[in-house]
């Protein structure tokens, strides 16, 4: 409840600890965290990772998160404690098509609490967020918000809100995934699962009992009485207990049950002594000593009890439909010693009219929704159903409240899984690689081929028949290296031409590393506001991942969270895989999270990430207009030049490069290099704009009575005429007009002499530096560079080795020629729109925000 509960102590419930007032009672409609696995329309598990720093509160026992053993699902709203994990159930956003269960229109995903304080009820526009306690109802497709009491009166179908136009439908993904986690299907990186992996092998009475300083049970506290409660054979093979705190006058099966998450009746189980005689059950109650009533002295504190099902002489089991049209979500199906699958099916295709189908053409499906995995096992017909109950039971009741049974109808469908094999040596022929991968993979011919090429990146893409077989590669691939590079592999999601004609979905890639902890923030971000097939870890794969899964899309926008690096990353790679791409020339955008950020200023992205929320960033870019940019190809010919300038020997082998931004020589990509070698060697150090910048100064000054000829060191043509180059340190080439940080090294005085820059316009600008501090001076707006000429193809001779950089990639480049010319066609580029940095501003200052996603920020 959001209001404060003081007028009258609240009523609390046992299981999951809800407080709401008396007088609330009767308008309750949320239903207890223990009852969470009946409610699942198509079991998705999740994705587990460390959480953040912010206040959030557990969607299991209802408290507050605290610490580092927090954990969150990396693509929705789930909020929990490492050991409260286990408890929760495969309920997490359904992104994808898979062939097994699916659904043919979307319903909201509602997702209770962690609101924004300012939220307010899409039913009757009051406040139903809280800062305080668990409360409010969330869609995490559309981000509407409502009251627990007032969600279930609006219509089911999500139109998917305002970021629908962006945002890649789950109907048009289709993803075979049985073998696969969730961790896989999403390229996540899998270090996130091992806390999680790790809470489940310890202790878990960590939450069921208070423990004194030295981390014992405080086993005196308020004549408190501790048993150790297993809830089934796994558990105690696997020594999985819980520690269940009794006061006085509670009844001890109860207490197992509310310890575990269940919302059996507890008339229904007993517990049973290891190792003894004894059973408890449920009208069993403990006195102050610790001895139940009428029975043998329990041993003080001691004790492991197994949590057991009492016989049942009849079941009832719900039987759930995977073909969504038929109006019926389950039938309830009474289960005797003598049920077979064949005789609980029948049973249900008879309540449900279909009596007269085949039988053999219908299986029954045991499905265990798991938090972290959903595992399915097809029944046999002749299995009986009072048995499969028994056994799950006894292996654990948690277990049984996570399983469910489903009626599928048998399909012949084609099985298709797309690997991305990358790591590969680039450039080789397409024999080579499919000999490398029969050799190295041990590929099945029959199971397996080689669907796509990328001969520049030195990756495959295998299409493979069999599920087995998938996994086996996929797991082989991970471990194999050639030529001392090891090899990536990634499942690919096969996105179908059904996309409606107002759609462009945004293809999002993040850097994590950079901008220190926000690329990583970002990334959980996007995903929870998109498909999270559409939000791809750039470090994970290359951009060359999402390229592929994009490539039959007739028409999509592409959003690169990341420096000046990355966005040229992304641009070379699309460069190379144009020729493949339906949409050859999607438009790109810009989340600056480097040093300089030049080529985002200019595009009205701003100087850096400043923590804005992704959800106003994601309108931005659906506002943004369109432009085009002209990018550039370096041609670096190395050769030994005598002073007459003519060539002799080769070096070493020509490279091409692309630039976007600018290309320098002498001082102003010496200081480049210095920064780049102290960041390699001390990485951890630069994770924020203000450091890096201190270093940029540091190496600056070290140089500051540095001096270098550098028209002495080469020769430059411009549009084939020499040009003369006066006393200069530095030279350096501009495609936009920002430069170190947002300086604009080629000055606004009109000059008739040249034409004004645009980024658009097919030429570059030639500047002369004479030294740090004219570096400095331009930085700080008090001069401009020297201008020196204006042209569309650059030809330089280098008669000494010089330090080079494009794009702050620097390196030191051996005498001989370079030459830079157009690079084909324009790129198209996002620039974010005025009005909306104009309305961006006016709700900053008026403190109004419409993301559905923003709690505390994100």
């Amino acid at each position: 409840m959001s209001e404060l509960l003081s007028e009258k102590p609240p009523r609390c419930a046992g299981v999951c600890n809800f407080m709401c007032h008396e007088k609330c009672l009767k308008t309750l409609r949320k239903v207890c965290s223990s009852m969470t696995p009946s409610l699942v329309q198509v079991p998705v598990a999740h994705c587990f990772g460390p959480a953040g720093q912010k206040k959030r509160f557990c969607c299991v026992c209802r408290k507050q998160t605290e610490g580092s053993t927090a954990l969150r699902c990396e693509v929705c709203e789930l909020h929990v404690h490492a050991d409260c994990a286990i408890f929760t159930c495969a309920d997490c956003r359904s992104c994808q098509l898979d062939g097994i269960l699916e659904q043919d229109t979307y319903h909201h995903h509602w997702r209770e609490g962690n609101l924004a304080s300012a939220a307010r009820c899409e039913v009757c526009r009051r406040s139903c967020g809280s800062s305080d306690v668990l409360a409010g109802m969330r869609c995490e497709w559309c981000g509407i918000t409502s009251h627990a009491a007032c969600y279930l009166g609006m219509p089911a179908e999500c139109t998917l809100g305002r970021l629908r136009c962006m945002l890649l439908h789950p109907a048009c993904v289709r993803l075979d995934s049985r073998n696969f986690s969730k961790m896989h299907c999403y390229r996540i990186a899998e270090s996130c699962s091992h806390e999680l992996d790790n809470s489940d092998d310890a202790d878990l009475s960590a939450a069921a009992a208070p423990a004194s300083k030295d981390g014992q049970p405080a086993a005196s506290e308020s004549g408190k009485q501790f048993l150790k409660v297993f809830d089934g054979d796994d558990a105690v093979k696997r020594g999985f207990f819980r520690l269940v705190s009794i006061t006085k006058n509670e009844e001890v099966v109860e207490a197992a049950l509310r310890a575990f998450y269940l919302p059996d009746d507890p008339q229904d189980f007993e517990l049973h002594e290891i190792g003894g005689p004894q059973r408890l059950h449920s009208d069993d109650i403990l006195n102050r000593n610790g001895s139940p009533d009428n029975r043998n002295s329990l041993k003080d504190g001691g004790d492991s009890w197994l949590l057991r099902a009492k016989p049942r002489v009849t079941e009832v089991i719900k039987v759930y439909t995977d073909w969504p049209k038929s109006g019926v979500a389950f039938i309830s199906v009474s289960v005797s010693d003598s049920s077979t699958t064949s005789s609980v099916l029948a049973e249900v295709l008879s309540k449900l009219d279909r009596q007269e189908e085949d039988l053999s053409k219908f299986s029954l499906l045991e499905v265990c929704m798991s938090s972290k995995q959903v595992q399915r096992q097809t029944l046999t017909p002749q299995e009986k159903l009072r048995d499969k109950l028994r056994e799950i039971r006894k292996v654990s009741l948690r277990q049984m409240n996570q399983t469910r049974f489903y009626i599928v109808e048998n399909k012949n469908r084609a099985v298709r899984v797309e690997l991305l094999i990358g790591g590969l040596p680039p450039l080789l022929t397409t024999e080579k690689y499919t000999q490398l991968i029969e050799e190295h993979l041990a590929i099945k011919s029959h199971l397996v081929t080689i669907s796509n090429f990328y001969l520049n990146l030195g990756a495959v893409v295998l299409q493979i028949s069999c599920f087995a077989e998938a996994e086996r590669i996929y797991m082989l691939a991970k471990d194999t290296s050639i030529n001392n590079k090891t090899l990536t592999s990634l499942v690919i999601p096969a996105i179908t031409n059904t996309l409606g004609a107002d759609v462009c979905p945004l293809l999002v890639f993040v850097n994590p590393k950079s901008g220190g902890l926000k690329g990583r923030e970002l990334l959980y971000g996007f995903r929870k506001l998109l498909n999270p097939h559409q939000v791809f870890d750039i470090m994970n794969g290359s951009p060359l991942a999402g390229l592929h899964t994009f490539r039959e899309v007739p028409r999509f926008r592409v959003l690169v969270c990341g420096g000046d690096g990355t966005v040229g990353w992304v641009l070379g790679v699309l460069e190379a895989v144009r020729h493949k791409l339906t949409c050859r020339e999607p438009p790109i955008g810009i989340v600056p999270l480097g040093t300089g950020n030049d080529l985002a200023r200019i595009l009205r992205w701003g100087p850096g990430y400043s923590g804005e929320d992704p959800y106003h960033i994601l309108v931005s870019v659906y506002e943004a207009d369109e432009i085009l940019m002209d990018r550039w190809t370096i041609l670096l010919d190395a050769q030994d030049v005598s002073e007459d300038g003519k060539e002799n020997d080769f070096l070493e082998p020509p490279k091409i490069v692309q630039m976007n931004n600018y290309f320098g020589l002498g001082i102003d990509a010496e200081l480049s290099l210095d920064f780049h070698l102290a960041r390699e060697d001390e990485p951890d150090k630069f994770t924020s704009r203000f450091h890096n910048k201190g270093v940029y100064v540091k190496v600056g000054l070290q140089k500051i009575s540095h001096t270098r000829s550098l028209h002495k060191e080469l020769q430059l043509h411009v549009d084939g005429q020499e040009v003369p180059l006066p006393n200069i340190e530095g030279l350096i080439f501009l495609n936009i007009p920002s430069w170190g940080s947002g300086a604009d090294l080629w000055g606004s005085e009109v000059d008739s002499r040249y034409e004004k820059p645009s980024i658009d316009d097919g030429l570059l600008e030639v500047v002369g530096v004479t030294g740090v501090v004219h570096m400095g001076q331009v930085q700080s707006g008090f001069r401009s560079g020297i201008r020196i000429a204006q042209g569309n193809y650059i030809r330089l001779t280098l008669r000494k080795p010089i330090p080079v950089q494009v794009d702050g990639e620097p390196w030191i480049q051996p005498p001989g020629h370079i030459i830079i010319s157009a690079a084909g066609p324009k790129v198209r580029m996002l620039r974010k729109s005025k009005q909306k940095q104009k309305k961006s501003s006016a709700n900053m200052r008026d403190g109004h925000s419409d993301s559905p996603s923003s709690r505390d920020g994100h």
